[in-house]
């Protein structure tokens, strides 16, 4: 109920990327595409200090409050619209999951269960 945004950065300290050579996984992506819900000024302080680049469309509301405070609002956050966009393949793979009753419902009441589901999915679709 408390939404996505107090989820992520607990999300973001999970990831375990294989490196192609030797060495620990890294830990840190080059960059993050986000929707407008992560576009809180504290999950882009965040972003920064993390030194990953962080792609996300400003709020309305954020830009007008930032614009009324003048020059005192700060610049416009980066934001690379050609990146953005790869984020659609993102989403059109969510909806395929989705497509999978169980998977959308979750039937699976332990998270690892769900998590062996998810695999299985996605083994699934990257087949055909």
């Amino acid at each position: 109920q408390d939404g996505d945004n107090p989820q992520f950065l607990p999300l973001l300290d999970q990831i375990s990327v294989h490196r192609d050579g030797l060495g620990r996984p890294r830990s840190r992506p080059d960059s993050v595409i986000a929707d407008k819900a992560y576009s809180h000024p504290s999950t882009r302080q965040a972003m920064r200090e993390r030194g990953v680049w962080f792609t996300c469309p400003e709020k309305a509301d954020q830009i007008a409050r930032r614009k009324a405070k003048g020059s005192a609002g700060g610049r416009t956050p980066a934001f690379n619209e050609g990146e953005y966009r790869l984020g659609n393949v993102v989403e059109r793979c969510f909806a395929r999951l989705k497509q999978l009753r169980d998977l959308a419902t979750r039937y699976a009441k332990r998270a690892a269960y769900h998590a062996a589901e998810l695999t299985l999915a996605a083994i699934v679709l990257w087949l055909p």
